[in-house]
Formats: C-alpha cells, structure tokens, sequence
C-alpha cells in the first residue's frame, strides 16, 4: 500500500471533509480506519457539550487539537495543542464550546464509564 497523505489539512483542509456519525455530539472522517489489532487516523469534530465517557488506552493515543478547546481530568487544550495519552492511561473527554481534532490510536480504546 502507498502511503497516504493528506495536503492542506492543518490549515484548515479538513473543513471540507465529509463527517458521519461517531458517537452522540461527535461526527468522524477516517483518513485510516483500523481493525481491532490495528492502528487509526482520524479527525473528530465535537458540538459545544460533546464527550467521550472515562477510557483506557489499550495502545498510544496521539491528539492534534485544530480549532476549539478539548478539556480531560488533566486540563484544557487549546487549538495548536498535541496530546499525549500513552498505553494504560485513563481519562475522559469534553468541549464546553465544541473542537476538532486530528487523533491517531494504535489500538482502540476501552470504554470504562459514562461522561464526566
């Protein structure tokens, strides 16, 4: 397989991405959707009041935040930010007013418990 790459998409090129649903509040382009025992690359667009119940991370979670505000147990993160959840890490996620994301997972996450 080639590689894939994807022009623009830092500055604003996933704009013009077709998103389906993920879950309530959060819709998903998959730039590489992987199987149970593979890796995957996406962007996630949260509505203002999304979230993502408690999870552990069952591989490496890497998370680009590209506009709006992602928050965890740990903190807020502005867009610009790059997020780091290594293997056996929990946490849940929010966006008070909404964001999108670039995150890559190398394994899918376990979710644990509901929102917050």
């Amino acid at each position: 397989m080639p590689n894939l790459a994807f022009a623009g998409l830092l500055d604003g090129g996933w704009r013009d991405l077709a998103l389906e649903h993920f879950r309530d509040g959060i819709r998903v382009h998959w730039l590489l959707k992987g199987g149970p025992v593979e890796p995957s690359v996406a962007i996630l667009s949260y509505q203002p009041g999304a979230g993502v119940p408690r999870h552990r991370h069952a591989g490496l979670e890497t998370i680009v935040v590209l506009e709006g505000t992602q928050s965890d147990e740990n903190g807020d993160y502005p867009a610009g930010s790059v997020i780091l959840n290594p293997v056996g890490t929990e946490h849940s996620v929010w966006t008070k007013d909404g964001c999108v994301v670039l995150i890559q997972w190398d394994l899918p996450v376990i979710i644990l418990g509901e929102t917050r």
